[in-house]
């Protein structure tokens, strides 16, 4: 197998909790990211799915650099960023670039299509200024935007052209990763087609790396290769999307899978929903063991012994669970 192109390795990303105004004291900890380890192959893309809360954002920002790592490694082509100086970890993000949930929060609302595209490029030195007109018009082109556009300001385009130039400017730089994070999650059904469709287009023809995080794994069944399923903090099952969305094996994720609706209306009305009780654990204060086990309908005493780790449950799947293969 080739070496991965993005290697993550027992990442953790906690934030302190303090209390006091003027004598400040840390009085707990959010675990935001609790000691995930993934590889991400060139041209691939891997789903991250999860409820809200369980630190998929978190963790993408983590992979950017964008919020410091507590522990663990991150490893972009052999090179640790968790270690890098601020310029190394500048010259390496030219290769992994984010699009992020909210168009309408992502883009500067002062600045013009051409010059929110043509920023990057200047600061990294991609291209001369003289070439910089014809390379923003290449990039509008590439995501199905006018170049006549490049003008506007981001207030002037719909929900959907604004995540088009969101998408431009990730690609200005000619990654070798991109970063979606939920970025259809704020369009109408018909726009989401469309992105997602650019997306898979765009990975084909630049083979691109991808990761792509969302809540709906019908979406995320359609466009990933392989899928990684989060809850509190940690990963408890991964596999291949076809294999983990058709035939779930952890628990959360057969829940997930439930809510899946169908467009036939007498399978949707004749479907069994697998409903979790209670809330999430509080990331503050998990529960001992298993993290999943105060909702889980399978739970035993063993389960709140220690806490499971991704066991190879089939040669291309992993999952955590202590009952595997007894439910």
């Amino acid at each position: 197998m080739p070496a991965p192109i993005l290697q993550l390795t027992d990442v953790r990303t906690h934030f302190p909790i303090t209390r006091g105004f003027l004598l400040r004291r840390e009085v707990g900890t959010v675990k935001a990211v609790d000691g995930v380890s993934l590889s991400l192959g060139r041209g691939e893309v891997l789903g991250l799915v999860g409820e809200s809360g369980c630190g998929k954002s978190t963790l993408a920002r983590t992979i950017a650099q964008l919020v410091p790592t507590t522990g663990g490694t991150v490893i972009l082509e052999g090179r640790n960023l968790t270690s890098g100086s601020a310029g190394e970890v500048h010259a390496m993000r030219r290769n992994l670039q984010m699009v992020f949930q909210d168009p309408y929060a992502s883009l500067n609302p002062r600045l013009t299509v051409f010059a929110t595209l043509a920023e990057p490029l200047l600061v990294h030195g991609v291209c001369p200024p003289a070439a910089v007109p014809a390379r923003v018009a290449e990039l509008m082109n590439l995501v199905g935007l006018a170049p006549r556009f490049m003008q506007k300001y981001p207030h002037e385009f719909s929900g959907g052209q604004r995540q088009r130039i969101a998408i431009a400017r990730a690609l200005a730089l000619e990654p070798k990763i991109i970063i979606a994070d939920e970025p259809v999650s704020a369009l109408d059904v018909s726009i989401q087609a469309q992105i997602l469709n650019l997306l898979a287009q765009l990975v084909r023809k630049m083979n691109l790396s991808l990761i792509f995080i969302a809540h709906d794994l019908s979406v995320v069944k359609h466009i990933s290769d392989r899928v990684a399923v989060m809850y509190l903090g940690k990963i408890v099952e991964l596999g291949p999307a076809l294999d983990v969305i058709d035939r779930p094996q952890h628990p959360y994720t057969r829940a997930l899978v439930s809510a899946i609706p169908t467009a036939n209306p007498d399978t949707e009305r004749t479907r069994q929903r697998i409903v979790l009780a209670g809330d999430p654990p509080s990331p503050i204060n998990p529960s001992v063991g298993c993290a999943f086990h105060p909702r889980c309908p399978h739970a035993q005493e063993k389960c709140k012994a220690a806490v499971p780790p991704l066991t190879q449950a089939e040669p291309t799947r992993e999952v955590a669970c202590v009952r595997l293969g007894e439910i």
